[in-house]
């Protein structure tokens, strides 16, 4: 049985140096706030980067794509989640979609990364010991989720 959390979110936080020269948000930041919240989600749920460490494991990402909905400014609130689109039945193979939201939900990017995990020490992907199944298999999925 698959458990599924329903929404995961991370408040973040803007900084000056996250500003362009038109004073919006800098198109790299929001894959920082990407990858911030798939770490967050991973640590939270005990696959902490010292437990990758300790099983020669770790992701990588094959694709990162943002589509850029709305304008986000110096002083906005700013909420990023994440929902696994895809994956095969171990998870050795992903793509995670990412909400950008300003305050009062509007949707102001979308990002979708579509990643695999590496055997560290042999630099080779493979498939992920349990616990990392066991931690996707809880992460919220996205309305169109589909297996590979």
């Amino acid at each position: 049985m698959i458990f599924s959390m329903k929404e995961y979110q991370k408040e973040v936080d803007l900084r000056w140096s996250d500003l362009d020269p038109n004073f919006h948000l800098r198109h790299s930041v929001y894959y920082d706030f990407g990858a911030y919240c798939r770490i967050c989600y991973l640590e939270e749920h005990g696959l902490s980067s010292a437990k990758m460490m300790e099983l020669h494991f770790g992701p990588i990402l094959f694709r990162e794509e943002a589509v850029f909905r709305k304008e986000i400014r110096l002083g906005d609130k700013l909420f990023i989640n994440l929902k696994v689109l895809k994956a095969r039945k171990d998870f050795s193979r992903w793509s995670i979609r990412h909400e950008v939201l300003k305050e009062g939900g509007i949707l102001s990017a979308t990002l979708t990364v579509d990643g695999a995990w590496i055997n560290t020490s042999l630099r080779k992907l493979a498939t992920p010991p349990a616990l990392v199944s066991e931690v996707f298999e809880t992460m919220p999925k996205d309305p169109e989720f589909q297996w590979l």
